[in-house]
């Protein structure tokens, strides 16, 4: 995986040259999409021209940039930082922690979730424990990552049963979104998680004929098999919101709904 997308300071220009070359679009489409002209996006990204801060957020709209790289498009062109960041337990976050909460809380008594964009946890239900009991208690100190604490050999991998599937899903995954955002700190991740060992080598994590990529967890001496729920914010305008996401898992078998259920 290359990292030269973030290589040292670059114009506004280039980097939404290479934001639209990431997302694989043409000048010609991107264009079209707009409503700039080519010639006029042609200027912008060479240089000739400099794009208005409403141009570089509407360019940004289109090429699905996410808001912490749209406020660094627009300090790159010189304009101020269109996108708050507030902290979690900030005043202003008060309803959208609160509606975290309630997610987490009406999944019980099934596992789930909330992480930030590096899959740092930030929130969990009580039911996090059935998952993270067989986990050395060094992993669960300070800032906990939940991928770190899946794949270290300390941490959840030993006891997943079909490890290397798994750990090809989560390093697909975690791979991809590096690459779509030339993100230095989670291909930092990317390169950690790598590098740890894996007993149950699999070449890919899906299965032909399959439906979903289930998380089969060794625990208690059963086998509980799950299948994992993404949900993110899909209105979110403040950075720390738009990047956080809920994994809730859900029994993937009708044993371990009941053993969960107990």
């Amino acid at each position: 995986m290359t990292t030269d997308l973030l290589d040292g300071p670059k114009p506004v220009g280039a980097l939404i040259k290479e934001w639209r070359q990431r997302r694989r679009i043409s000048q010609l489409d991107l264009s079209i999409e707009s409503g700039i002209s080519t010639r006029h996006l042609s200027f912008v990204e060479t240089g000739r021209s400099k794009p208005s801060s409403e141009m570089i957020l509407k360019l940004s709209e289109f090429l699905g940039v996410p808001l912490r790289d749209r406020n660094h498009l627009l300090l790159a062109g010189g304009y101020a930082p269109a996108y708050a960041e507030h902290a979690l337990d900030a005043p202003e976050m008060a309803a959208a922690r609160g509606a975290v909460r309630e997610v987490l809380q009406a999944h019980e008594p099934y596992p789930a979730l909330a992480v930030d964009r590096m899959w740092n946890v930030v929130d969990v239900n009580a039911s996090v424990d059935l998952l993270t009991r067989v986990a050395s208690p060094h992993l669960l100190e300070g800032q906990i990552n939940a991928l770190r604490l899946t794949l270290h050999p300390d941490g959840l991998a030993p006891h997943i049963v079909n490890h290397g599937q798994w750990r090809a899903h989560v390093l697909g995954g975690l791979r991809r979104s590096a690459e779509a955002r030339a993100d230095l700190e989670m291909l930092a991740l990317y390169d950690e998680l790598r590098d740890y060992p894996c007993d149950d080598p699999c070449d890919g994590p899906g299965v032909p004929g399959g439906i979903h990529v289930p998380f089969i967890l060794r625990v208690d001496d059963r086998q509980l098999s799950f299948l994992a729920i993404i949900a993110t914010f899909g209105t979110a305008v403040d950075i720390t919101l738009s990047e956080l996401a809920i994994e809730s898992f859900f029994p993937a078998d009708e044993d371990t709904a009941a053993y969960l259920r107990r």
